[in-house]
Order: structure tokens, then C-alpha cells, then sequence
């Protein structure tokens, strides 16, 4: 569940139940069934599965000795990988959280070893014989239930010549399982693994920037054919269930949040029930995953004729989106990026600071749909602050303007860090009444 799904879950729950049993077809049938009763607009969307391919394992076996040269210059002398997506960036596995330890360990020298529950050791064989290290090599070190996991990694580190050394774990690991190696290991100093995994991660090939591409281009056109079929009187949960039928048919899974009128004003929303109204603004937010990696856009709209202070609104928007772009080039402080931004919404008069535009710019993202770096003074959740923009930095670029009671305009689209500047993914949106 991502972060915006949270607040319109039961709503979308409640959609589901209620849906047209078309919208709800088995895979299989989905396909047909919607092209025979969903709306032209959706029918028309085609699959671009195709387009994608998928990362291999030389492309993982790049990252990991990337990571390693940057364990040498931090000095840390293994990264500590539990479930979640830097597990799958550098191993492709997959692994369902829970309270029992699945960890990989990469030592800055010799061969990444594993630890697992004894009873998921075929399974967790299975899924490192597709990654990077081959079947039949993978140094897996189990144990029973009645066994800890933490002495497996400190005698893991050990053998690897890490016992005395620093041990980057990464942000995600519970910290039950961080705390259990550090006691298991007390000669080892048990330190933060963002540096090498952000180092990693957040600046993208031109493999992971063609499948970004992908992902933005797949929503933006599910967006249009969404906004397409739109009707006064249809409740958000009917459009949410156009929003599923739309990714269905492009190939990739994806959602949205819908809010309307004054939950608009609301950066995230709200599940309170809500109708489309002619003249009313519509906001639509989020995107799908390609591959592993992620879009996050958002269009904000209205059907028929908006009012001249949405108007404004919409413009004041428009052009602190255009001045981050503008700001967005190699060696400029990211939060110079949002200042930009920030600094038009101000002088049109919706300041100062969070007062009207009441989040930060932008986020990293990549195979998170929200990452490391940070478009915002301090870099929030950062490990530097002074942070430059490097080229292959992947960056929402999303200014606002909230305005409790009435209604809210953001603008999102998806940004990459070039030789020569900022690009965006996708084309920006006109106006309130021409989005697409």
C-alpha cells in the first residue's frame, strides 16, 4: 500500500464490491470484457508491455560493485540487506516481510552470503538462482526456530574478515533485526546503509530512465482516456474503477487517488464520499510500475468551466512548475530547486513558506514512489544535506496551492537531471479545462 492509498482505501474497497462485475473480470476475460463495455476512451488504450524489459543480472552484478567501491570510500565493510526493494535492485529477490530474518550480506571483499529460516531454504534458493549470483554458488546460512539469526551473520562477518569492521544496515531492516547483530556482533559498529544504497540508487541508467519513461508515458495516457470518459454525476469510486480498467488495459499495475471540489484542497485527500459536479475540480494522483520502477503524476482538471480564481490558481502553479524546471540542472543545491518554485507561489501572494503550498517540491523516485533525494531546504529524510542535483536524478516536480474550503491545484510530473539541464517525462498540462 503506498502513501496515498492509505487515506482512500475503504473508499476504494467499497468500489470494488460495488463495481460492474465487467470491471472485476478474471484475468483472462478482463481484457475482452472491457473492450466490449468500458468506455471508448478506455477501450482504445493498448498494451506496452511489450515495451519494457526487464533489468538483468550483469546490470545487478554493475550495481553491487558499484556499491562496493562506495563501501571502500565510506568506509564500510558490508551492507546488511533485508526485504524491500534494494533487495530486489541488487539480488532480484523478492521476500515477504514477517519477524523472521532474511538477510543478504555484501562484504566489501570475497562473496555475499545469506540468512535464512531453515524451512524457506529451497525457496530462497530458488529466487537467488535467478539473480546475479547463479544457482548452486549462493553461500545460504539457515536456522531453526529455535536458533538466532544474528549469530549466522556475525559469524558470516567473521568469515568475511568484517567482525571488527563497520556494518552498513539498510533504512528499511526492523530494528529488532538491526539490534539483534549488533549484540550478536559487539566488535562490529552497526551504522546507517543509505549512503551506499542511495548512492546506488539514486542516479538511474538509461535502462531504469527508459522504464521510467515507460511508467510516466503508460499513466498519463490511462489519465487522458480517464478524463475522456468522465461524467457529471459519477462518484470517485466509479472513477477509480475506470482508472483500474485503464491500467488493465496498457499492462501494468497502477492506481489513483480521485478527490473533487474541496478535498482537493487536501494534498492527499480524503475518503469521504464524492461526486463530479459540471464546473467542479477534479484531481487525479499517482501512477503504475514498470518493472519495478515507478511514475507519480498528477492533473488537476475541470469539466466544463472553471471559475477565474481557479484559473489563477492554475497559472501560479503552472509557472513555479516551470521555474523548478528552469532551476533543475547539474551542481545546484536541491533545495535551491524548491526555493525556485516556492519563491513564484510567494510573490503571487499564497505565502510565505508551507502556508498555501504546503509540501516540498518534489521527491526522488525510482523503484519507490517516493525516494532518496529530496527536493526541500534540509533534504528531508537525507543523510547531506548540501546535496547537488547529478545528472541521472529522478525527481517528482509537483508545486501546489491548497486553499481550505474551496479547492486545491497541483501539477506533478516526473523530471530527470541531463548534462544540459532538467527533462520532464511527460508534457505539461495546458490549462484547468484542456489537461491533456
Amino acid at each position: 500500500m503506498n502513501r496515498r492509498s492509505f487515506l482512500w482505501i475503504s473508499a476504494a474497497t467499497a468500489a470494488i464490491v460495488r463495481a460492474p462485475a465487467v470491471l472485476l473480470a478474471q484475468r483472462g476475460g478482463a481484457q475482452a470484457a472491457d473492450t466490449q463495455r468500458v468506455p471508448p476512451s478506455i477501450a482504445a488504450l493498448t498494451s506496452m508491455r511489450g515495451q519494457a524489459r526487464p533489468i538483468t543480472n550483469d546490470e545487478r552484478r554493475a550495481r553491487i560493485e558499484k556499491a562496493r567501491r562506495l563501501m571502500a570510500n565510506a568506509g564500510i565493510d558490508a551492507l546488511a540487506l533485508s526485504s524491500g526493494t534494494s533487495l530486489v535492485y541488487f539480488t532480484n529477490i523478492r521476500w515477504g516481510g514477517g519477524e523472521r530474518l532474511f538477510a543478504c550480506v555484501i562484504p566489501v571483499k570475497g562473496d555475499p552470503f545469506f540468512v535464512c529460516p531453515a524451512f524457506e531454504e529451497d525457496r530462497a534458493r530458488e529466487q537467488i538462482a535467478l539473480g546475479p549470483f547463479g544457482a548452486g554458488r549462493a553461500d545460504v546460512r539457515t536456522w531453526n526456530e529455535d536458533e538466532s539469526p544474528y549469530d549466522l551473520v556475525a559469524r558470516g562477518l567473521k568469515d568475511r574478515g568484517s567482525s571488527t569492521g563497520r556494518i552498513g544496515v539498510e533504512e528499511t531492516m526492523k530494528y529488532v533485526w538491526s539490534d539483534g547483530i549488533a549484540a550478536a556482533a559487539p566488535q562490529a559498529k552497526v551504522v546507517s546503509g543509505t549512503p551506499i544504497t542511495a548512492g546506488c540508487r539514486m542516479i538511474k541508467d538509461a535502462h531504469e530512465l527508459e522504464l521510467m519513461q515507460i511508467a510516466s508515458t503508460a499513466t498519463l495516457q490511462v489519465y487522458a482516456a480517464v478524463y475522456r470518459a468522465l461524467q457529471p454525476g459519477m462518484t470517485q469510486d466509479q472513477v477509480s474503477s475506470l482508472i483500474a480498467a485503464g491500467y488493465r488495459r496498457v499492462g501494468f499495475p497502477g492506481e489513483a487517488s480521485v478527490q473533487v471540489g474541496e478535498y482537493t484542497a487536501l494534498p492527499h485527500g480524503s475518503i469521504a464520499p464524492q461526486t463530479i459536479r459540471e464546473g467542479t475540480i477534479i484531481m487525479l494522483d499517482d501512477g503504475c510500475t514498470v518493472e519495478g520502477y515507478q511514475s507519480d503524476i498528477t492533473r488537476t482538471f475541470v469539466l466544463g468551466k472553471a471559475s477565474d480564481k481557479m484559473h489563477t490558481v492554475f497559472g501560479i502553479v503552472r509557472r513555479a512548475q516551470d521555474a523548478a524546471l528552469e532551476a533543475a540542472r547539474p551542481g545546484v543545491t536541491l533545495e535551491s530547486i524548491d526555493a525556485a518554485a516556492r519563491q513564484v507561489v510567494a510573490e503571487a501572494g499564497y505565502g510565505p513558506g508551507f502556508k498555501y503550498f504546503s509540501h516540498r517540491l518534489g521527491h526522488g523516485i525510482g523503484m519507490e514512489g517516493h525516494e532518496w533525494p529530496y527536493l526541500v531546504k534540509n533534504n528531508m529524510f537525507g543523510w547531506n544535506t548540501a546535496l547537488a542535483a547529478q545528472r541521472g536524478m529522478t525527481f517528482s516536480n509537483e508545486p501546489g496551492i491548497y486553499i481550505r474550503g474551496e479547492f486545491g491545484v497541483r501539477l506533478e510530473d516526473d523530471m530527470q537531471i541531463t548534462d544540459s539541464g532538467a527533462k520532464l517525462f511527460t508534457p505539461q498540462s495546458e490549462s484547468l479545462e484542456n489537461p491533456f
